[in-house]
């Protein structure tokens, strides 16, 4: 019975981070959307949009840094900017 259970819990786990794989790409592909649009608004705006925490949006911005996409964020509009919309 034991090791049904674990396996069961491995399993769910798994299926778990899968989901959360895709669900980080498609929280990336929606900020990247609003920052060219220069709408996402503060970071704590944004993580609460998103229903996820502040953390999670700065580690997102990271790695699409790391990923060699230039995102900042522009104190004059309050919000995520990218291309030539950089102050």
């Amino acid at each position: 019975m034991f090791n049904f259970i674990s396996e069961v819990n491995c399993k769910t786990l798994l299926i778990r981070l899968i989901m959360n794989k895709f669900q980080k790409e498609a929280l990336k592909k929606r900020l990247l959307k609003l920052a060219t649009l220069r709408g996402t608004g503060a970071p704590a705006d944004l993580a609460m949009r998103f229903e996820v925490s502040e953390r999670s949006i700065k580690r997102i911005v990271r790695e699409l840094r790391e990923s060699g996409i230039e995102i900042r964020y522009s104190k004059s509009t309050g919000s995520y900017v990218t291309d030539n919309y950089f102050e």
